[in-house]
């Protein structure tokens, strides 16, 4: 499950503490270690671009291993089933942001993440009956956004989060309605004969050696795994590269246009930015894309900074 933040404003009823440090990276190495060896089921909340639904989760860990199985309440039934955080099969399609998360099991490194965000513990609450410590990583610069966590006392489970931006505003919220540390029982996690598998290792992409890079990135963020695939649609051939700075990722497509007429686009869903700028490179007409959880002009300035490999021989 993925962890998204919570504005002070916003939070009631909790009780001021000193704002050590040290304690919130050992709430977060913690955090890390709940959720790859704490089973769960439970309900929660997903908040998004001011649209609401509400799934069931269960989560079992055993043996090393984590099965993971997500059911939309809203709406028609629509689920997904991840296995160690890569998906095994979808149902429908689940609320933007919860769906295609793969990947997301990954433990945080506080060690690393102090040098792009101040981390804290700034108070206590209470979320679907449970005792909670808030955490805060609030960002050094303009180029990701804030974190705040409510963490189970007893697992370190996140119970509620909330996204914000640099001016306030609620860009994603989840939180738990109902939160039990039973086991799911192994009928619990099968999931329906309508969730369609995913084909892994198809073929259709292949990890390969960056031939682009960014003359400009955000402080912090490195460059975690890149591919190459051909669009079934148009037989292009499209790089794919995605950057982490430890919490927040983005990724930036390119694609040749081969002449084809294209409109540079500037979106913003909630969190997730998305911004695509023709540039004119050696190889021709490219369409570069960004797409990720950071703030639009950031995206803007990475997809224009985009450079072959090529070019930067020259």
């Amino acid at each position: 499950m993925r962890a998204i933040p919570l504005f002070t404003l916003l939070l009631g009823g909790w009780c001021a503490v000193p704002a050590y440090a040290d304690e919130a990276q050992d709430w977060l190495n913690r955090l890390g270690q709940a959720e790859q060896q704490q089973s769960f089921q439970g309900t929660f909340v997903y908040e998004r671009n001011g649209s609401f639904s509400t799934h069931n989760i269960w989560h079992r860990a055993q043996d090393g291993k984590v099965r993971e199985r997500l059911l939309q309440q809203d709406g028609s039934a629509q689920e997904v089933l991840r296995v160690d955080g890569r998906t095994q099969c979808v149902s429908g399609a689940l609320a933007p942001g919860l769906g295609n998360a793969e990947g997301t099991a990954r433990a945080l490194d506080p060690q690393k993440l102090k040098n792009w965000y101040d981390l804290a513990v700034i108070g206590r609450s209470r979320v679907a009956g449970r005792p909670a410590v808030i955490i805060s990583l609030t960002p050094r610069d303009q180029h990701r956004y804030a974190f705040e966590l409510h963490l189970d006392k007893e697992t370190g489970l996140p119970l509620k989060s909330l996204l914000l931006n640099d001016k306030g505003q609620l860009l994603e919220r989840f939180q738990y309605t109902r939160l039990n540390t039973v086991e799911p029982s192994e009928s619990e996690l099968q999931a329906s004969a309508e969730c369609k598998a995913v084909a892994q290792g198809a073929g259709k992409s292949a990890t390969a050696k960056a031939a682009w890079h960014s003359d400009w990135l955000p402080p912090g963020f490195e460059l975690i795994g890149s591919t190459v695939r051909k669009d079934p649609d148009t037989n292009v051939q499209v790089t794919s590269l995605m950057y982490d700075d430890g919490l927040a990722r983005f990724s930036v497509f390119l694609e040749p246009l081969n002449g084809a007429t294209v409109t540079d686009t500037r979106t913003q869903l909630g969190p997730t930015a998305a911004v695509s700028r023709r540039l004119t490179t050696p190889q021709g007409e490219m369409m570069v894309t960004v797409v990720g959880e950071i703030p639009i002009g950031t995206a803007e300035r990475i997809a224009l900074s985009m450079r072959s490999d090529a070019t930067a021989t020259q």
